[in-house]
Formats: C-alpha cells, structure tokens, sequence
C-alpha cells in the first residue's frame, strides 16, 4: 500500500474527528505510519463536518486534504442527501455508511462498494445512546482490514481511558467489537 486515504463524514458533535484521531491511533498502533486532521466550517451543532485519515507502510508527506479517498465513511444517513459523499471517490471505492437499510436501499450511483451496519442500533444497545462514532470503527477493519481489532481497542483506551475512564473506554472496544462481529 502506497497509502489509503479515508474521508469521514458526520454532522458536528457526532465524534467525526474523533473517529479520524481513533483509526490513526490504530494504524500507528499496527506498525503504519498515519495522519488525521478536521474540516468543518463555523462550529455549530448538527452542521457537516468532514474528518481525513492517511495510513500507509511508508512516511507520509501530502499535508493537503484528502481530495481522492480510496474509502469514505458515513456517520448519519441523512448526510447522503445533504453533501456529496461520492465526490473524488473512485468508482470501486468503499463507502461504509451507519444505516439500518441495505445498500441498494440508498441512492447512491453505482460503481461503489457500498456496505451499510445499523451501527446506531448496536450503540444503543451498549451504551443507551446513539454514539456511533467509535461503532462504525468495527465495521472499517471488518471491511478493510487496515487496522486490526487489537490496534482499534488500544487507540480506545488512548482516547478514552484517562479522559472518560474504564467505563467508557470498556463500552466503546465492547461496540467495537460488536460491529465488528456483525459486519464479517
């Protein structure tokens, strides 16, 4: 792999950029070199956000934004009417969008890999919220196979463990899991 490129997409406050901070963490965690950075607008509650991920075997050196993506992650699927989630996507890239309906279900054009997970459903049931941030990490390496599982939990405990406790940083490698078990 030259390098992946990974464009998230969420609406402010779903954890977009925290889900693009989890899977660098993991993929550094897995011996690969990796970056993430944000791109949101004004800061409001609700509004689009976009968050980029590189991974790669070899040192990274593009600092731009992720303009051609080989996989583009979707937190909510309202975001597939509102913004271009397809845009720079090649035609047999990945998308992985939360959604309790199957892929041919969604409008989305052809070409794609489109892969759904009811990742809202499965937080749910773990945490009594929808918080799919970290959830749709599961479906990413069951899918990919760019981070492994182990890696993903021990860039959870990073995020989570001191900030938030063993509670939280438990329930989230839990979700993970799940995910990741349903998608396969």
């Amino acid at each position: 792999m030259v390098f992946k490129e990974i464009r998230v997409h969420g609406r402010g406050g779903q954890g977009a950029v925290s889900t693009g901070q989890i899977l660098a963490i993991a993929a550094f965690h897995d011996g690969k070199e990796s970056q993430t950075f944000p791109k949101f607008g004004v800061e409001r509650a609700g509004a689009p956000v976009e968050a980029f991920v590189r991974i790669s075997d070899k040192k990274i050196n593009i600092r731009s934004q992720v303009y051609e993506p080989q996989v583009v992650i979707v937190l909510e699927p309202s975001l597939i009417d509102a913004v271009d989630i397809t845009a720079g996507l090649a035609t047999d890239g990945i998308i992985i969008i939360n959604s309790n309906k199957k892929p041919n279900e969604l409008r989305i054009r052809e070409g794609f890999q489109v892969h759904t997970i009811d990742a809202t459903n499965i937080a749910i049931s773990i945490f009594g919220k929808p918080i799919v941030n970290t959830a749709i990490l599961g479906a990413y390496s069951a899918i990919t196979k760019d981070v492994s599982l182990e890696s993903l939990k021990k860039a959870i405990d990073e995020i989570f463990l001191y900030s938030k406790g063993q509670k939280i940083a438990e329930l989230n490698k839990k979700v993970i899991e799940e995910v990741y078990n349903q998608t396969k």
